[in-house]
Formats: structure tokens, sequence, C-alpha cells
């Protein structure tokens, strides 16, 4: 078995061959096309097993390597300390450095969803993308109508009524073609934005873990994809704070002397995960007793955003057992005891 290592980069691979017996053979400056890939392959007269750090284009390497027949692993960058914390690094070292790691079976592996599921995840990954526009541009409305002295009377701005109202405001001619151009913009994205949630619709409309999520509060067609594709099998996590460190939702710690110290929110983590589940807190908070209770005990002694988390942690542990038992969120009338009112 020979083992190979690439060091990706957006325009080329730098490859590097160790021997059966883990002898360095050779390195070879790849092109991003499965031409390149192929003929480096066909110079080995055996099986090969591969190695690549999970950056930028790994999935089209890790595609190319599957289809040539090469046992691919997906390295996690941040949790190989021979690299991440190297003094000195070039391409060379790092790819050289990363096959002798596979060779050693070392190397710290990610998972590795299907190519149907990355897919899919492009695409609620662009409706997110979109939504943030679309917020960019709101907020450039409302700093043309706020530096001109005009305050909308409507609740929403960009409703049925609110709509109306902007279109109707007198300004100068300069600034009314920059309001005309967002709101085109803002019309564009929003149509853009439900052809892509059509998409969702029919890529998750028969996938058990969807239906599922859809049932909890707060999560609506948008993030229950989201939550499903991100969190893809239920099986890789054997405990609730398994997920909760995967999405991002527990603090830093540090402990030294017998002290404890929590910081902020872990950095390396799925965003999107965090995302959904913070998202989806503020809604759930409006639609269930349970969490709304929960939200406001913790905000009284922490402040809102602790108990955002707060609910977000416990909404993730709740989507947690309701996937490993393979039912829909249920919940019981909940009766919140206000001490200071009574």
């Amino acid at each position: 078995m020979y083992t190979l290592a690439f060091d990706n980069h957006k325009k080329y691979a730098l490859a590097t061959a160790l021997d059966k017996n883990g002898t360095y053979m050779n390195s070879a400056k790849l092109t991003m096309k499965k031409e390149s890939f192929e003929q480096y392959i066909k110079g080995f007269d055996g099986p090969c097993q591969a190695v690549i750090e999970a950056g930028y284009s790994w999935g089209q390497v890790y595609d190319i390597l599957t289809e040539l027949g090469v046992d691919v692993t997906v390295a996690h960058p941040l949790r190989i300390k021979a690299i991440a914390s190297a003094k000195i690094k070039t391409d060379e070292i790092d790819s050289r450095t990363l096959a002798e790691l596979l060779y050693a079976n070392l190397i710290p592996e990610v998972y590795v969803p299907s190519t149907d599921i990355r897919q899919q995840k492009n695409i609620l990954r662009q409706r997110c993308w979109l939504v943030k526009l679309r917020t960019m541009v709101k907020n450039r409305t409302h700093n043309i109508l706020n530096r001109n002295h005009i305050e909308t009377p409507f609740t929403d701005s960009f409703g049925k009524g609110g709509r109306k109202f902007i279109e109707s405001v007198q300004l100068p001619d300069s600034e009314k073609e920059l309001l005309t151009q967002d709101l085109s913009l803002l019309d564009y994205l929003t149509k853009e934005i439900k052809i892509t949630e059509k998409w969702i619709g029919e890529c998750l409309k028969d996938n058990p873990m969807y239906k599922i999520i859809m049932s909890a509060p707060g999560f609506g067609e948008t993030f229950s994809g989201l939550t499903t594709l991100e969190i893809t099998d239920i099986a890789r996590f054997k405990t609730p704070g398994k997920l909760f460190s995967y999405a991002g939702l527990v603090p830093t710690t540090y402990a030294s002397g017998g002290k404890v110290y929590h910081g902020a929110l872990l950095p390396t983590c799925n965003k999107w995960l965090r995302y959904a589940f913070i998202e989806a807190s503020w809604s759930a908070i409006t639609k269930s007793d349970y969490f709304r209770s929960l939200y406001l005990r913790v905000k009284n002694r922490k402040g809102p955003n602790p108990a955002i988390v707060t609910v977000a942690r416990r909404l993730c542990e709740v989507i947690f057992y309701c996937l490993k038992e393979q039912r829909n969120y249920y919940e019981k009338p909940y009766i919140y005891y206000n001490q200071k009112s009574a």
C-alpha cells in the first residue's frame, strides 16, 4: 500500500508519496484537474491510500481520488499539531508530514458526507447567504431614509404598506435613484430566495430526520433542512454533549490550580449548525411556553445572550433524543410559576 498526501490550494496540489515501507519516494505539483491526478496515480504499481486536509477544494480532490480507486482520509487541520504548530511551514513539509502521519495511522479524521448530501448543503448555505445579502440591502435602504430624516410609520418597513410608503417618499434625485436600485435588488434577492427554498423542499421532502426536526418549536423549513444536513447522521454523536460541542454551543474552558474559567463559545465548530440553533431559539421562545420560561429564568440572572444560548443547548438536547428515538417533538402543557408576581 502506497501512502500519498496532498496539500491542496486553489490552482494546484502538492503531492508527496511514501513507498510500502514508509520511505519517501517523490513529490509532484499537480493541477486541479482529474487528468493530472490520474496520471500521477498511474505511476504506482499497487493500491494507494491518501490523506487531504479539510479546507479549500477538499471536496473536489476527494471526489477525484475516490473515482480513481484511492482510499481517502480527510484530516482535521487544527488537530494536526505537527503542522498547525510548526515554526517552519512550506507546502513540501506539510505534504510530507501528512504522508508520514497517515502511514503511522495518526491522522485525526473528519466525517465525510456523501456527494448528494454535500450538494444539498450547498443549496441550504446558498439560501442563508442570500438572506444575509437581503438583510444588508434592507439596512442600506434604512440608511437612505435615516439620512434624509424620514421615519416609516410601519412596524414592518418592507411589508405591503411599508413598501408603498418607501416608494412614495420625496427624495433628491440622486438619493431616489439609489433607493430605486436598492429596492430592485431587494426584489431580485427575494425571488432567488424563494427559488432556493423550493429546491430545499424537493431535496428533503422524504428525509425522516427533516420531518422530526420540523416538529420542534422554532424550526421552519430552512432551519430544519440546515440542521438535518449538518447533522446528517445522529449515530455520529454518542451523547448530547458531543452534539453541543460540534454545534459550538458550549463555552471554552480553562482550568488550572483548582480554578476554572469559562470564556466565549467554542470558535472551532460547525458554524452553520450553531447559526441554525441560535436563530431557531429566538423563534422557539415565542412559540413554546417551556422554552420561554427557561429563557426568562436565565435572562433574569445572566442576561439575554447567555439565556438564548441556554435555550439553544436545551433545544439541541431535545432534538438529539427525538432523533435517537425516531419520534416527533411533543410538548405537554407547561405552567410557569413567576415567584415575583405570586
